[in-house]
């Protein structure tokens, strides 16, 4: 057939991708017309719900309730050691849980007739894809194809051995000694959730830090908190070989052996077959379109690019917004600019590892130039955490010294995923460590370690209102404060 023979097929909007951001991006633009489709290419159901954030998270509670028999013996809890787990069943449960939510995500789609298109889209034209023969011309395309592990090609040809976040929970078990290398979020998160179930994790990683910290300080914390656990090799790239069965992995002067690897190397934009040259658009020299996150328009286009497949925020919320702003815009005429949140990061890890508003990284030239202060906080005496036996970490806040409005946070904590909503709330309010010092804050709490972090922020930036209750200090005492 000739590509004049070949079915046409005119919509309003084509949506290429059904995960978060896809799925996003068609909520809305279904409230503004019928005259639409969804192609998606491989399996439904969000790489969040499938192998991603839910099943990610649901090995690590099971992990973490595990690990808690070490804390039994101080609270007088007799016989924690006589505890075991089976691995097996553990993976069962989190496919079993991952399936629900999976199932929970397949009803977005479940009820579009022929506008629920499965296979791969291809541009041929601008304007116009390709889709098992058939052709489709829109007025406005989303582009929400996702992405995909990052594994070396040299890495492929020791098979099944080396696994990824895409087949991990697929796994009817898991080996005895397991390599991860990249110590990014997903690489922290499952070294530690591993290695709570017995298996002995080695963790590889060519940073100076772990999980996108950029704070020396932090990063010092989080690397005591994750080394406790399983060995931490810093600073070298790693290399795999065969090695009988398993893999010898290797990183500067260490060697290792272990039977299978988990890479957690980042992941890839889903964009090679697109074949988005077709359509006129340039990319960069990472293969990527120039777009504006505000609009999520690629220039010069009326195609809109969101969620994983641009490469800039990997991460579901993100992708929701993504989503929703290109599904609003190409319902329209002309883009609209949206205002984005303030960036926020959390990894699960315990302690939880967040990132908040501007990294140190960011604000470094700043700090020293004393336009920014730092308030810190170390969890080692709080109260509420010694109860619990997590009273291990370190939050560092970043503020003007002008007038101590807050500008993000790097932190390594417990209950960091609640003290990291709190601070990325009060950077977007555009709030003080003041205006927090006068919100209230109950005892006892690990908050109150958020509190202390304000305090030293407020004490460098010029004496408190006395008349005010931001300026009630802290009593000294870990029972108190």
């Amino acid at each position: 057939m000739s590509m004049h023979d070949q079915p046409t097929r005119t919509v309003d909007v084509a949506i290429i991708g059904a995960g978060t951001a896809g799925l996003s991006a068609l909520r809305e633009v279904r409230r503004h017309t019928d005259d639409f489709v969804i192609i998606n290419a491989g399996p439904y159901g969000t790489t969040c719900a499938r192998n991603g954030c839910m099943p990610s998270k649901t090995l690590i509670e099971a992990a973490r309730a595990f690990h808690g028999r070490h804390r039994f013996a101080s609270m007088g809890i007799r016989n924690g050691d006589r505890l075991s787990v089976d691995v097996d069943a553990v993976l069962r449960h989190v496919r079993e849980l991952r399936d629900d939510f999976v199932s929970g995500v397949l009803k977005l789609t479940a009820d579009l007739g022929d506008r629920n298109i499965a296979g791969t889209a291809r541009f041929v034209a601008p304007q116009t894809l390709e889709v098992d023969g058939v052709r489709i011309t829109a007025r406005r395309i989303i582009v929400a194809t996702g992405s995909r592990p990052v594994v070396p090609p040299a890495w492929k040809d020791l098979g099944d051995r080396v696994m990824t976040s895409d087949d991990l929970f697929e796994q009817p078990t898991l080996p005895k000694r397991v390599a991860v290398i990249g110590l990014g979020g997903v690489g922290a998160e499952m070294a530690q959730a591993l290695a709570r179930l017995g298996i002995e994790v080695s963790g590889f990683t060519a940073a100076a830090h772990v999980a996108g910290i950029t704070d020396p300080e932090v990063g010092r914390h989080a690397v005591t908190a994750l080394e406790s656990e399983f060995a931490v090799h810093l600073g070298a790239k790693a290399e795999l070989h065969a090695s009988g069965d398993g893999v010898e992995v290797r990183a500067g002067e260490t060697r290792v052996v272990v039977d299978r690897v988990l890479a957690a190397l980042g992941r890839r934009p889903n964009l090679g077959e697109l074949a988005l040259e077709r359509a006129g658009v340039a990319l960069g020299d990472k293969g990527l379109p120039e777009f504006d996150p505000n609009t999520m328009q690629i220039t010069g286009h009326p195609i809109f690019i969101a969620g994983d497949a641009n490469g800039a925020r990997a991460l579901l919320h993100e992708a929701t917004d993504e989503g929703y702003i290109a599904g609003y815009n190409a319902t329209r005429e002309s883009a609209e600019y949206f205002r984005r949140r303030t960036p926020l990061a959390i990894v699960f890890t315990d302690p939880d590892i967040a990132v908040v508003g501007r990294r140190f990284s960011s604000i470094v030239t700043e700090h020293e130039a004393g336009r920014i202060v730092v308030g810190a906080f170390e969890f080692e005496h709080q109260g509420r955490a010694r109860m619990s036996g997590r009273n291990h970490g370190l939050v560092r806040v970043y503020a003007t010294r002008e007038d101590g409005r807050l500008l993000g946070a790097e932190m390594c904590a417990p209950d960091g995923e609640h003290l990291a909503h709190l601070l990325a709330w009060a950077v977007q309010a555009g709030m003080t460590a003041r205006d927090l010092l006068r919100m209230p804050v109950y005892h006892p709490v690990v908050e109150e370690g958020l509190r202390a972090a304000l305090r030293d922020v407020s004490k460098q930036t010029g004496p408190a209102r006395r008349h005010d209750l931001e300026a009630c200090g802290a009593l000294g005492c870990s029972a108190l404060d």
